[in-house]
């Protein structure tokens, strides 16, 4: 397992353009401790336009902040302190009531084994869960909310399983229960690092860093009430530690990374629902090296994604790669706009948005404490439906840019009613006689449709 360098935690700002050919790279802030070090996880877009994220450290007391951060850069901040939770290395995940959840590895009430919080979009955090260790603890995973208006993530240790704890899967409700729906044993895996996913048929599935019947991780399936299966065994050839949650293509099939193994700096591949892994692409260091986050499947169909190290400099690259595995380095990292970049979301203006764990220009971590930034390829805009699936009835809100003046919105050509609540968002429900596919909202300056098909569930 790669060992990070922790640093020191402050200040600067760098805006910085480079353009080649259609790719636009920005570097919208360099942390300096004092507002954040050292974010593991890329900023989510929220109703307002603006994204919000998590820095694992610095801040008044060192234990990490949230962040709201504006499209050209403007920040401000939220600290964590011990009982209200340590080191928030996890994305933020959007719920349909307009709050965000989130995790934070260490802290809370009940022993310091991580905690599960929420914060308003105006900053205002309350603790919803302090884990105890035999309910799981160390929490390193994004929360997603699933079909049931519930919440599901991982632990990556605790459980009562085996020694020191090898994790668990957990549901917890909005108010604060908590429900341990599966302890890993090491056999069925160990060390669950990454954000489940709720797929098209209902069912959740992840990876595990460790274990299986090799011992070098897994890919599972577990259904809503927590009967898992495991779908996939590593042996390190095929790859090994995928710390990287995984994304559902649209042609259904699962694809993911492992940080590690094939020719030793990590692969591509891709897995069907029933567990048929194919290889697409072994890193060799020049086009990248250990892809530890989860990539995304942009708008164009492609896939995006970053690998921590590796590059023409070493410090990391945001690579596309085509369904069938063909591979395009879109920027190479120097340090100075970064180094290490964890994940990538894609704002629904068709831009992309990342963060850095290390560099920057703050001289206040040893390697610089991170950075923020943004890489646009050319892609239009589109909505987002949060969530992406769910009952007739069920409340929906559309993510967008340039909203207002919206005249129709449809669900696969069902048409809905719906409310304009500011010029990046709509809020309406799932309508009578929908099915499954792409939203559309039709404004005065064209038609915009949902970057994934909506599942309708029966």
């Amino acid at each position: 397992m790669k060992m990070l360098r922790i640093s020191c935690l402050t200040g600067g700002f760098l805006s910085l353009v480079l353009s080649l050919s259609a790719q636009t790279f920005t570097s919208l802030h360099s942390f300096d401790s004092n507002d954040g070090a050292h974010p593991y996880a890329a900023p989510i877009q929220g109703g307002d336009g603006n994204f919000y994220g998590t820095a694992s450290a610095g801040g008044a007391t060192g234990a990490g902040m949230a962040y709201r951060i504006t499209p050209s850069g403007a920040l401000l901040t939220l600290s964590f302190h011990g009982t209200n939770g340590d080191f928030p290395r996890a994305a933020l995940d959007l719920a349909t009531n307009g709050n965000f959840f989130g995790t934070t590895v260490m802290g809370g009430t009940n022993g310091g084994y991580g905690t599960i919080f929420k914060v308003s979009p105006n900053g205002a955090l309350q603790t919803i869960y302090s884990f105890g260790d035999l309910d799981g603890a160390s929490p390193e995973a994004a929360l997603i909310q699933g079909t049931t208006g519930n919440f599901y993530g991982t632990t990556e240790s605790g459980g009562s399983q085996c020694p020191g704890g090898c994790g668990t899967v957990f549901e917890i409700t909005p108010g604060g229960v908590l429900t341990t729906l599966h302890t890993f044993d090491l056999t069925d895996g160990s060390g669950p690092y990454a954000a489940l996913i709720q797929a098209t048929d209902g069912n959740f599935y992840g990876t595990t860093a460790g274990g299986g019947a090799k011992e070098f991780g897994t890919v599972f399936k577990m259904t809503p009430s927590g009967t898992l299966t495991t779908l996939y065994s590593f042996s390190g050839q095929d790859g090994q530690f995928p710390a990287a949650g995984l994304v559902q293509g649209s042609d259904g099939n699962f694809y993911g990374t492992t940080a590690e193994g094939g020719l030793g700096y990590g692969i591509v591949f891709k897995i069907t629902p029933g567990g048929t892994l194919t290889i697409l692409h072994n890193f060799n260091g020049q086009d990248g090296a250990n892809p530890y986050a989860t990539w995304i499947q942009g708008s164009d169909g492609n896939f995006y994604g970053t690998t921590t190290e590796g590059g023409t400099n070493g410090d990391g690259v945001v690579f596309q790669m085509t369904p069938a595995g063909a591979l395009t380095t879109l920027h190479n990292f120097d340090g100075a706009d970064g180094t290490f970049p964890y994940g990538l979301v894609q704002a629904t203006d068709g831009s992309f948005y990342g963060t850095t764990y290390e560099g920057g220009t703050s001289n206040a971590c040893l390697y610089g404490c991170g950075t923020v930034y943004n890489l646009s390829v050319g892609l239009g805009p589109f909505v987002e439906t949060i969530p992406t699936s769910g009952k007739v009835g069920a409340a929906v809100k559309i993510l967008g840019t340039k909203l207002t003046g919206a005249t129709s919105v449809t669900f696969n050509g069902t048409q809905v009613a719906f409310t304009i609540v500011s010029k990046s968002e709509i809020t309406t429900t799932v309508p009578t006689g929908a099915t499954t596919g792409n939203v559309q909202v039709t404004t005065p300056r064209g038609t915009l449709s949902s970057n994934v098909p909506f599942y309708v569930i029966p």
